[in-house]
């Protein structure tokens, strides 16, 4: 069920930016998050084009990947104990520091092992997606409006990985092999500058308690909502490979585009409009549900025989993914305690972008082997695996799925 809600779909997002400084730090943070998805992307471009080595490109963008999934938590944990304006700019200037070197090496031909010493405090890059959601919990947290701006943010992820790879290939394609990195340092350092010096919105920092010295990942709930999101990713890592292998399959390459832009455009605008909405219905409910929908919404995939028919079938997988994603969010938010908000975001994120780096890399394999069938079965099996870990939330949920006590 849902609660009555008679300010339509534009109210509501326009009730959450009327919001001093929310604007702002939105804004921003798109520009700061951006990166995120060219960087990777970039890598692979400009060691392509620059040696020939497409080994060597994809191992650098997984040691990437893998770094920040080890890596970013730490910096988001430091970023609750000591404040967003204390430690993300340093985060950003590692992060810069290490991927403006790792430019340079590969322009000047460096030794492959300096290449990959360099890739990894690249890890250090801020979740800032997790920073900017902070930042609307500072500002409506225990009010309706804060799911609307969860639901906002998470189409605004999706934006960024529909517009980054475009921006970074194009950029090392159109103007030189390592522009598509380059720009996504400059959009990381000048986007975190912005959003730091946005000090009013910035979250108090929460004192320690006694006896909460653990990381969040001592919650079971905690865990389950993380394996949910690297199910997510994997989903994301099929759906993108498998677009360009079935429409080239179909001799049909520029097709791959629309039909990405496609899936990312049906999880959107799904994600708004369930975000404007208010279901009664508890979190861990919610998610049940968003899981199994993932799960059978995402088995036209398998049936699939032409380009229309794909874009017909991501287009029904992908109405699913943002409000699975918009829960997944609002859960953390309700059993991390508030002085490890950012860390437990961050864990989210960090783990959707280890499954779509896994997705990837499996869907590839699985493609040259068996086909792209193959693939759309593994974004099937990691939907229905995604169900059966939501299903845990319901054994003891009050000791996995509730706020901790301040007083604990």
């Amino acid at each position: 069920m849902t609660s009555s809600d008679d300010k339509g779909l534009m109210g509501a997002y326009r009730e959450i930016f009327a919001a001093p400084g929310a604007i702002a730090f939105s804004a921003a943070g798109f520009i700061a998050r951006l990166p995120i998805a060219m960087i990777g992307i970039g890598i692979v471009t400009m060691i392509s084009q620059l040696r020939g080595d497409y080994g060597l490109a994809g191992a650098l963008a997984a040691v990437f990947a893998l770094s920040c999934a080890v890596i970013a938590p730490l910096v988001s944990r430091t970023v609750d104990r000591f404040g967003q304006r204390a430690v993300l700019p340093l985060a950003a200037a590692v992060s810069a520091i290490s991927i403006g070197a790792l430019l340079l090496s590969v322009r000047f031909e460096a030794p492959d092992w300096l290449l990959f010493a360099l890739v990894i405090p690249a890890g250090a890059t801020p979740t800032i997606g997790a920073m900017v959601r902070a930042r609307w919990v500072a500002i409506y947290v225990g009010k309706p409006e804060l799911r609307t701006a969860f639901a906002f943010e998470s189409v605004v992820d999706e934006l960024c990985f529909v517009v980054g790879p475009v921006l970074s290939v194009g950029l090392s394609i159109g103007l030189f092999p390592e522009a598509g990195p380059l720009a996504g340092v400059i959009l990381l350092v000048v986007g975190t500058l912005l959003l730091v010096a946005q000090r009013s919105t910035e979250p108090k920092i929460h004192p320690r308690i006694p006896g909460r010295g653990r990381s969040v990942l001592a919650n079971p709930a905690m865990w389950i909502v993380i394996i949910v999101m690297v199910m997510l990713g994997t989903m994301f890592g099929v759906i993108d490979v498998g677009a360009i292998a079935f429409t080239q399959e179909q001799n049909s390459p520029g097709s791959a585009t629309v039909v990405l832009a496609l899936f990312a455009g049906g999880s959107g605008i799904v994600g708004l409009v369930f975000g404007s909405r208010h279901p009664t219905r508890s979190l861990r409910g919610q998610l049940m549900i968003a899981s199994i929908a993932v799960t059978v919404l995402s088995i036209p995939l398998l049936l699939v025989g032409s380009v229309a028919g794909l874009a017909a079938a991501y287009i029904l997988a992908g109405a699913t993914i943002a409000p699975t994603l918009i829960i997944a969010t609002a859960l953390v938010e309700q059993i991390v305690p508030p002085e490890k908000l950012t860390e437990g975001m961050t864990l989210t994120v960090t783990g959707l972008g280890v499954g779509v780096a896994l997705g990837s890399a499996l869907a590839g394999q699985l493609i040259d082997r068996y086909g792209v069938s193959s693939a759309y079965t593994l974004a099937v099996g990691a939907a229905v695996t995604a169900s059966i870990v939501t299903g845990c939330l319901f054994v003891k949920p009050s000791a996995s799925t509730a706020r901790p006590s301040s007083t604990e």
